[in-house]
C-alpha cells in the first residue's frame, strides 16, 4: 500500500473513511503502564530511549486501527503540555520545552515511514495555557499569540503538517492559536472541550465560539475533545456551523471535568457503549472525518468507535 503522507487535502479524501487518532494518552500511561506524569506532562518521554519505545508502541496500536478500517491515521505528538508555563513546573526553559518539541515531531516522522496505511499526518498538538478543565480569565488574542508562537514555530521547524490545539475553553486563545499558526505558515485546528451541559467552560456555546474564532481568525477546521459523546449532543443544533466540526476527541467517562479531576481511580466506562454514543453524535456531524479519543480512553475504545477488533500484543 502507498502511504500518502503531508498533504492535508487528504482529510477530505472521499476514498478514505475519515482519519484515526490515538486516544487518552496521558491516563493511559499513567493508569495502564504505570508511567509517572508529573503535571500531566508526557512530552518529557520524547527525550529517553525508553520513553520513544513506549510511546512508539501506543502509537502502533492506533496505526493497527486505522490498517484495520482503511482509514487515514492522524499522529498528534504527545506535547499537549510543552507549552512554557507547563513546560517551566517540570523543569523546562523555553529552549528546552523547544527542543522537546522537535523531537516529539521527529518521533512521530519517523513512526509515519514505517506505517503501512493508506495516508498519515503529523501533527503538533498543543494544549490551553491554563487548566483544560477551568475557564479562568480569557486572554486577549494577540497575547494568546505570542503565548504559543514558540511552540507552534518549534512544530512548523519540525516538518508538522498540521498544528491542534485541544481542549481550549475560551473562544479568545482559540484566535491566538491560529494567529500563531498563520504566522507560522501551518494549517491549524482549534478544539473546544465542553462541560456536560454542552458549554464551553467559559459559558459560551459552541457555536458562538466557533462563530467568534471563525469570524477573527478562521482556522481550518475544529474538533471537540475531552468530554463523553452525552456532553456533546447538547452543544449540536441544526446550523450551517456544525459543518466546521470535522470530529471529535470524546472521554470514555460520563463525569464532568470536576469530577474528573477529584478522581483517584481511572473510569474506562466501556468501549462498546462509548461507540453507541459517540454513533449519535457522527450522525449530527456532516463534515465528520475525525475520530479518536482523550481521558480514560485506549485502543479498544477508539477500536470499538471505528467497528474494528482492538489489536492485541
Amino acid at each position: 500500500m502507498e502511504t500518502t503522507t503531508g498533504s492535508l487535502a487528504a482529510l477530505h479524501d472521499p476514498a478514505l473513511r475519515g482519519f484515526v487518532t490515538d486516544g487518552g494518552l496521558e491516563t493511559d500511561l499513567i493508569f495502564h503502564h504505570g508511567v509517572d506524569l508529573p503535571e500531566f506532562a508526557a512530552f518529557p518521554l520524547v527525550e529517553d530511549p525508553t520513553g520513544r519505545e513506549l510511546l512508539g508502541r501506543y502509537y502502533d496500536g492506533y496505526a493497527a486501527v486505522a490498517a484495520a478500517a482503511g482509514a487515514g491515521l492522524l499522529l498528534e505528538s504527545p506535547t499537549w503540555r510543552a507549552n512554557p508555563d507547563w513546560a517551566a513546573r517540570v523543569g523546562y526553559d523555553v529552549d528546552a520545552m523547544v527542543r522537546a518539541n522537535v523531537a516529539a515531531i521527529d518521533l512521530l516522522r519517523g513512526l509515519a515511514a514505517g506505517y503501512d496505511v493508506p495516508a498519515v499526518l503529523v501533527v503538533g498538538q498543543l494544549g490551553p495555557r491554563g487548566d483544560g478543565y477551568v475557564a479562568g480569565e480569557a486572554p486577549d488574542p494577540e497575547e494568546a499569540r505570542a503565548y504559543h508562537a514558540p511552540q507552534v514555530r518549534a512544530f512548523a521547524d519540525a516538518g508538522a503538517d498540521l498544528v491542534s490545539a485541544l481542549t481550549l475553553t475560551t473562544p479568545a486563545e482559540g484566535i491566538g492559536v491560529v494567529l500563531a499558526a498563520r504566522e507560522a505558515g501551518l494549517p491549524v485546528s482549534v478544539g473546544f472541550t465542553v462541560e456536560t451541559d454542552g458549554r464551553l467552560p467559559d459559558g459560551s456555546t459552541l457555536a458562538d465560539a466557533v462563530r467568534a474564532v471563525d469570524e477573527a481568525a478562521a482556522p481550518d477546521h475544529y474538533m471537540v475533545n475531552c468530554a463523553h459523546p452525552t456532553h456533546v449532543l447538547p452543544a449540536l443544533d441544526e446550523g450551517e456551523w456544525v459543518r466546521r466540526l470535522l470530529g471529535t476527541r470524546v472521554n470514555a467517562s460520563t463525569m464532568s471535568h470536576a469530577e474528573l479531576d477529584e478522581a483517584e481511580e481511572l473510569d474506562d466506562g466501556d468501549p462498546d457503549r462509548l461507540a453507541a454514543d459517540q454513533m449519535h453524535v457522527s450522525r449530527r456531524l456532516p463534515a465528520m472525518r475525525v475520530l479518536g479519543g482523550c481521558c480514560g480512553t485506549d485502543v479498544r475504545h477508539v477500536a470499538a468507535m471505528w467497528g474494528v477488533p482492538a489489536p492485541t500484543g
